[in-house]
């Protein structure tokens, strides 16, 4: 499981989980204002152009969509390109690798206030414990709070409270 904890500059800090990459992708998106294919995509020039009802070659597609025909030229046309316009900018593809994770990691980022992401329930437990200063300290009470009710509802942790 992937746990999560929003920390909101003024409220109270709510934690939350996702099953696995996939659920953790409906959650981000659920909640945000791009589309889910803005927050991360992978796909090929030809899919695209595909997609918009155009042949990868053709005449018609090089003339409608210049850039994308540009990029399958210097990539190839089943290279897969990816998008993540939090981490990349708004409508980019490049060829090099994104992850998906890295991409939903800056989706969340780039709202107001803190937002701690741990990947399995060992690195959760090790920061309600104290090993994430972003929430250690008696000024962070509420976070952690926050935190070990997620991991006791989820019965990782023992309710010893």
């Amino acid at each position: 499981m992937i746990y999560v904890l929003e920390v909101p500059a003024q409220g109270l800090p709510k934690a939350w989980f996702a099953y696995d990459d996939a659920d953790f992708s409906r959650k981000v998106a659920a909640s945000d204002p791009l589309q889910p294919w803005e927050i991360y995509d992978e796909v090929t020039p030809r899919g695209l152009l595909e997609a918009l009802g155009h042949e990868a070659t053709s005449a018609q597609a090089r003339a409608h969509y210049p850039a994308l025909c540009a990029l399958g030229d210097e990539h190839g046309f089943d290279t897969p390109l990816y998008r993540a316009d939090y981490l990349l900018g708004r409508g980019v593809l490049r060829a090099e690798p994104v992850s998906a994770r890295a991409a939903l990691a800056a989706a969340l980022n780039a709202r107001a206030g803190l937002h701690c992401i741990y990947w399995d329930e060992r690195a959760a437990v090790s920061a309600f414990e104290g090993a994430d200063p972003r929430i250690a300290g008696p000024a962070h009470w509420h976070a952690r709070r926050a935190l070990y009710e997620q991991l006791v509802a989820l019965e990782v942790l023992a309710d010893d409270n």
